[in-house]
């Protein structure tokens, strides 16, 4: 099958005042038309970011990303418009991603009306059968977002994004700014939605345990870099980076009675600053199995395996 997305050796730097931050350091990966990328890794390694330039509301500062054969980096104004018909996003936080100044109707019509598809009664018309897709009723027409509960003011956010008929969506943590109760209705309603209109899907998170029964595939991420890339199942049954094994290794059991033997998961806490990363493995200054080799070369993200690939030295 042709990949709908092709990354190709993204980074992505900032300037500050105590020098160049790495946010993404050269990632490679690939999207399937249908399918739900995870991407999971701690706060501040690059998840957020890589979700953006995949949809350029951040520029790379290198690499290339190709959206159906076309690449996005070559762009021109128009161009990029075009591509935002086919492409959105899902905001972590569903009240300030939404204009407080604006109604439900306002806000999910206002895709239509940015790319004169509709406006009026037809845009109306559209915007109810967006609601009644996203699980809303249609006194939600004239209300604001103060108006809707946490799980509501996200489905509203869902329904902008549905109301170009995109091809891909990134969930940029859709679902962390709400209670557990309603985590699960909305990645139902993400399931769902995907099935009738087969969407594709990049899904960043934290919950390790919705990584896994959303996604297809899972990358995960370890400042800026992608540390290792496999199938939801196997990556969960079989982990075989350092940092992918912490991460499982640290999801609660549901039982007391149940004692996970974590010695060989002991990470050093000190986090190596993006500044004075030079070379080696990003992940050597915490990694319990870390030699000299691990300080002086950074591994490549090598197949070890059917669909399975990582970047240590010792896989």
């Amino acid at each position: 099958m042709k990949p709908l997305i092709q990354v190709k050796n993204l980074k992505k730097t900032y300037a500050t005042a105590s020098g160049t931050m790495t946010a993404v350091s050269d990632i490679s990966f690939e999207l399937f038309p249908g399918e739900t990328l995870g991407l999971v890794g701690e706060s501040g390694c690059g998840k957020s970011t890589t979700g953006k330039c995949l949809l350029r509301l951040e520029h790379p500062t290198a690499g290339e990303i190709h959206f159906d054969g076309i690449n996005l980096l070559s762009c021109n104004k128009k161009e990029l418009h075009h591509f935002r018909r086919h492409a959105q996003i899902i905001f972590q936080d569903p009240y300030a991603s939404l204009n407080p100044r604006m109604n439900a109707l306002e806000i999910i019509s206002e895709p239509l009306r940015v790319h004169n598809i509709a406006q009026g009664a037809a845009a109306q018309k559209m915007v109810l059968e967006l609601l009644d897709l996203v699980g809303l009723s249609q006194t939600a027409l004239q209300r604001y977002p103060h108006e809707f509960s946490g799980g509501q003011r996200q489905r509203i956010g869902i329904a902008r994004a549905l109301a170009l008929n995109p091809r891909f969506i990134v969930c940029d943590e859709p679902i962390s700014a709400l209670d557990v109760s309603v985590q699960a209705q909305i990645v139902n309603l993400l399931k769902q939605l995907q099935k009738e209109k087969g969407l594709t899907y990049l899904f960043i998170a934290h919950d390790l345990a919705m990584v896994k029964y959303i996604s297809d595939r899972v990358a995960v991420m370890y400042l800026g870099h992608i540390v290792e890339l496999a199938a939801a199942d196997e990556l969960y049954k079989n982990p075989m980076h350092p940092y992918t094994q912490a991460l499982l290794a640290a999801i609660p059991i549901p039982d007391p009675k149940v004692q996970r033997n974590r010695s060989s998961f002991v990470l050093n806490t000190e986090l190596m600053p993006h500044t004075k990363q030079t070379s080696g493995c990003p992940f050597a200054n915490r990694c319990p199995k870390a030699q000299a080799v691990c300080r002086e070369q950074n591994p490549p993200l090598i197949s070890i395996g059917e669909q399975h690939y990582t970047a240590c030295h010792f896989n």
